[in-house]
């Protein structure tokens, strides 16, 4: 364990999450906002569908009562952090989640392949969200849908890697489907099919391949994903804004600035989060 010990943001999902930290990625500006205010935690799986997803929950987000034990009788009090009840502590603040993509591709002749039906595509929505709702109190959750693909660019970058088919309509449908369980469960979620698709000439500048996030197409995440943080009602707050910076007071060992005072730069924001506002 690595003190002292901060609020964890996790990102679950297939490629588009492990792939966040690459290429000024959304989880890289992630974790740069977030910067000595919470952990932003990487659980990505290339290819991945959400059938797979739910096969692992369990080992992915344990609950604390499961992993007592497993790790035998805790101290509890060694668990707290203001703010967060006990159970919080061993559980992460938030959880963003994404499949959809993977699923929506159409049936291989083979029978193999990432594609899940549309109806069970929405019971594993369900059930991930029930797990992850359950994992504490103060744990939130926001469902990312399956974003637009560029068809085009798909055939040209990924036609000679892999023998699928994944069209932009069929990541509506998947993405309506995310969207309606999430209304249903009363849990927050971002139409990323619709937010890309504002952009102009989104098919070129927002992905690499087609498919994946381009650093254009990486901001919108981030941008959707901090407005929903702003405005949720969550207590505490988790918006980067609104979060203590860690060991953040006045020092004599700070810079010191040309009237001979020392500069406090804890919160200095030379990389530029302020442009998320």
């Amino acid at each position: 364990m690595v003190g002292p010990e901060r609020p964890q943001f996790v990102l679950f999902g297939s490629s588009i999450v492990q792939f966040s930290y690459s290429n000024e990625g959304w989880g890289a500006l992630l974790a740069h906002i977030y910067a000595r205010k919470a952990d932003i935690i990487l659980r990505g799986y290339s290819g991945w569908n959400s059938r797979r997803a739910v096969q692992i929950l369990d080992q992915v987000f344990p609950k604390v009562s499961s992993f007592c034990h497993q790790q035998g009788d805790l101290n509890q009090s060694s668990l707290s952090l203001k703010n967060f009840p006990a159970d919080a502590a061993k559980q992460p603040s938030l959880v963003i989640v994404y499949f959809g993509g993977n699923d929506s591709t159409h049936p291989h002749a083979t029978g193999l392949g990432p594609h899940v039906p549309l109806s069970e595509y929405i019971e594993n929505v369900r059930k991930i969200a029930i797990h992850l709702k359950s994992l504490s109190e103060k744990t939130r959750v926001i469902f990312l849908t399956a974003p637009p693909v560029s068809d085009e660019q798909i055939r040209a970058d990924l036609g000679d890697l892999v023998d699928m088919v994944r069209t932009n309509e069929s990541c509506r449908i998947y993405s309506e489907a995310c969207l309606e369980v999430c209304r249903e469960m009363n849990l927050k979620a971002i139409d990323l099919w619709t937010a890309t698709q504002q952009i102009d000439n989104w098919e070129t500048v927002c992905f690499t391949d087609g498919v994946h996030f381009a650093p254009e197409g990486s901001k919108i995440v981030v941008k959707e994903i901090l407005k929903v943080i702003k405005e949720a009602n969550w207590e505490p707050s988790l918006h980067w804004k609104a979060m203590p910076t860690e060991f953040s007071e006045d020092s004599p060992y700070d810079p010191v600035s040309p009237e001979g005072k020392t500069v406090n730069v804890s919160e200095l924001d030379l990389l530029g989060s302020f442009q998320w506002e």
